[in-house]
């Protein structure tokens, strides 16, 4: 490589109030990945979540090594779905087409809770996106509810933070989303590919859900697949993931 060159490996700026990233591969392809992390993510001015943990470092490593374009926000911290957040990452994704020379459909990888936005950004978007690959997802925030009232301290912790992120009271996230039957609604317009990690009682419950909902989906006629991954090979879900990436891609 010539001494003169300088390469950025990654940029952080504000949006809105937030913090955002992007990492920069060595040799672009044009395509892009959009991460929406789940409740533990975080970015701000230096660091991010994903940058921190080990495992999700190596993946952001290896989807620049295949030379993607990483991107992701902070998305409001704990935004549990939020329309708000939706609107920003809706926001990145417009601010990355501007600034950045990418190709305008992008895949997403969503991780838990991000599964919410990433769902009501595909509707939103429709044609920008190429692909949308879910670990470990949160489907709905009913199941969620349900799950964590197992736990009282987590329990009360959750109600918080919904309500934090709609601008409700605590009260009402309980009248709001435990007694809706809101079944997710995945896309029909583009690919989804939902990931299990079977860690632990949490990610068996949501498998379960998936299976669940996954017969309903194929009588509707959309596209998604399920993969269930024991912890042990964890280590090849980088490889598993830039290979659906590249199935999608044949068509620019």
């Amino acid at each position: 490589m010539d001494k003169g060159v300088f390469l950025m490996e990654n940029r952080n700026f504000q949006l809105d109030t937030e913090w955002n990233v992007v990492h920069y591969p060595q040799q672009p392809t044009g395509f892009g990945i959009l991460i929406i992390g789940d409740e533990r993510s975080f970015v701000d001015k230096e660091n991010s979540f994903w940058t921190q943990n080990e495992g999700r470092l190596a993946l952001i490593n290896h989807f620049k090594q295949a030379g993607y374009t990483v991107f992701y926000s902070n998305l409001y911290g704990k935004n549990w779905g939020s329309d708000k957040a939706v609107r920003l990452a809706k926001q990145l994704y417009d601010y990355m087409m501007r600034t950045e020379i990418l190709n305008g459909k992008i895949h997403i990888l969503a991780e838990g809770m991000g599964a919410l936005v990433a769902l009501k950004l595909v509707k939103e978007m429709g044609q920008g996106i190429r692909s949308v690959e879910l670990l470990n997802p949160v489907f709905t925030l009913k199941d969620q509810l349900e799950h964590e009232k197992e736990n009282k301290f987590f329990y009360k912790k959750i109600l918080k933070e919904i309500a934090i992120s709609y601008g409700l009271d605590v009260k009402e996230v309980e009248k709001r989303f435990l007694n809706m039957d809101i079944q997710p609604n995945v896309p029909l317009n583009c690919p989804l590919n939902i990931i299990h990690i079977l860690s632990g009682n949490r990610s068996y419950k949501q498998s379960e859900l998936s299976s669940q909902l996954s017969t309903r989906w194929e009588e509707e006629g959309k596209s998604v697949s399920i993969c269930y991954m024991l912890p042990e090979k964890k280590s090849e879900l980088n490889k598993y993931l830039i290979n659906l990436f590249k199935a999608y891609e044949i068509i620019l």
